[in-house]
């Protein structure tokens, strides 16, 4: 990216909050010498590039490269970010679906006016409360809800799961069984990231807000690829960050978005 655009690079900032999108950047910028940036375009997980704060904004994702392991590499130039999610998903299909990824060439000047701010020391934040309810800590749990503005939803144990791979995202549905004696149901739909928590049939936290699961004993993450059949897990639902909230966030990360006839709900305290 550096050479085609003919600059280096001053920072690097992760696309978005989640797993190894999170630790990858943090360790190039370590390797190259740079700073990271304490910001992100979701404070969350999308599966697609142009799921961003910066979409919204009008700024581009391209141009954007594509590597692999191999040496294999290539830039596009795009038009929209819809397509520049399009032609790296692609690429990303043929060159074996594990690749990195640069994108959304920003100065200083738009990371500020536009990115989501002091998204690492929020996972940081969260991480801590996490911890304090791990270590058996009084009224830990109660501080983790309040604190991060969670709700929890359901504690169940996994009866199905149901995976496949499709359009080079991978989609799940899970089927949990509840273990509190209301002999209630969820499902939660999955592409890439949990999108949608139906709760008896009826929906009960939808994408953008975040729905996580925790193993019920460990209080330990539970990520979508991770989760086995017999799990038994907390599911949680956690507000989205509230740079999302403005003219466009449905259509672009809503359920519809996603292919689901259903409404936004919002998390209720």
């Amino acid at each position: 990216m550096a050479s085609y655009l003919g600059k280096e690079p001053a920072a690097i900032m992760p696309i978005e909050v989640g797993g190894c999108n999170t630790l990858l950047p943090i360790a190039t910028a370590a390797e190259m010498g740079l700073p990271i940036v304490n910001a992100d375009s979701m404070r969350r997980a999308f599966p697609q590039i142009e799921m961003t704060v910066f979409t919204l904004a009008g700024l581009p994702a391209g141009p954007l490269s594509v590597a692999d392991e191999k040496g294999n590499q290539c830039v596009f130039e795009t038009t929209t970010n819809q397509v520049a999610e399009t032609l790296a998903r692609t690429a990303v299909i043929q060159l074996g679906m594990a690749n990195s990824i640069s994108c959304y060439p920003l100065t200083a000047a738009q990371v500020a006016e536009h990115a989501i701010q002091g998204s690492l020391t929020y996972c940081t934040e969260v991480g801590r409360l996490l911890q304090a309810v791990k270590d058996g800590e009084d009224g830990a749990w109660d501080r983790f809800l309040s604190e991060s503005g969670s709700k929890k939803f359901f504690n169940g144990k996994v009866a199905d799961l149901d995976r496949r791979t499709t359009d080079g995202f991978a989609r799940s549905t899970v089927i949990l069984e509840d273990l509190d004696g209301l002999d209630a149901t969820m499902r939660i739909e999955v592409q890439n990231e949990n999108l949608i928590a139906f709760l008896d049939g009826k929906p009960a936290i939808t994408t953008p807000n975040l729905i996580c699961m925790l193993d019920c004993e460990t209080f330990d993450p539970i990520t979508t690829e991770a989760l086995a059949y017999g799990n038994r897990v907390l599911v949680i639902g956690m507000p989205c960050a509230p740079e999302w909230h403005q003219e466009g966030m449905l259509d672009l990360v809503g359920p519809r978005a996603f292919g689901y006839d259903i409404d936004f709900v919002e998390l209720s305290p």
